[in-house]
């Protein structure tokens, strides 16, 4: 059964950049998202869901896409993915409110419908090319000094497909052009989904690890600018 993304014979075209405002900030940005035709996903999902967060934020956090919750409510990571982030930026330290923006290298929720459940299908290498302009212009708007990569899709995103986050998780990163810092780890809807009790357990302490690492350089970037 294909997924219903690929359902639908819709149209568009091939970048997100076509649909971009003429004034480049966060609130034109997530209003001219809402009527990207940049690639098929806006066909079923029921809206764009832009990144949220403080406009000068020190740290960006960048998942996959936005899920079930998130494509129903409008917001980025407001589902269980979103609960367990809070819980460990909580845990560590970090203050979503003033310190974090957080985003999707994909806008529009991808799924396979199972009966009445719409089950996340992950969004193909053409998908997230066409979607990365808005997170392109996310970062030049916020200019955060820290980006956080959830998940593989994330990280291929602004690091390159080659890049492996089962290879480079935790390994701070400063060669590249997103952010004087960055960092690969779990996305947390990895280790929701993850049937071993003792596994999951494992790989939300070493979450938490890369998170305080995180937590400990916006210290850093707070003392620099004081």
């Amino acid at each position: 059964m294909k997924h219903a993304a690929t359902a639908i014979d819709c149209e568009f075209t091939g970048s997100a950049r076509d649909f971009f405002p003429q004034r480049i900030t966060l609130p034109q940005l997530q209003d001219a998202s809402q009527r990207c035709r940049g690639c098929q996903l806006y066909c079923n999902a029921t809206q764009a869901v832009f990144g949220e967060g403080a406009r000068d934020a020190f740290v960006i956090f960048v998942g996959e896409q936005p899920g079930d919750q998130e494509d129903q409510a409008g917001h980025p990571f407001v589902g269980p993915a979103g609960r367990l982030l809070d819980e460990v930026l909580d845990q560590v330290g970090i203050d979503r409110k003033h310190d974090v923006y957080v985003t999707n290298a994909v806008k529009h929720f991808k799924f396979e419908p199972r009966g009445k459940r719409r089950i996340h299908y992950k969004p193909s290498a053409r998908e997230v090319a066409a979607c990365r302009p808005w997170l392109e212009a996310e970062i030049q708007v916020v200019k955060p000094r820290i980006i956080v990569c959830l998940g593989a899709t994330a990280a291929q995103s602004l690091l390159g497909n080659a890049f492996r986050v089962t290879k480079h998780r935790g390994e701070i990163i400063e060669d590249q052009p997103w952010a004087p810092w960055m960092m690969a780890t779990y996305h947390p809807s990895a280790l929701l989904r993850m049937p071993d009790e003792e596994a999951r357990h494992a790989a939300r302490a070493e979450f938490a690890k890369d998170l305080k690492l995180v937590a400990k350089q916006i210290v850093r970037e707070k003392k620099r600018v004081a």
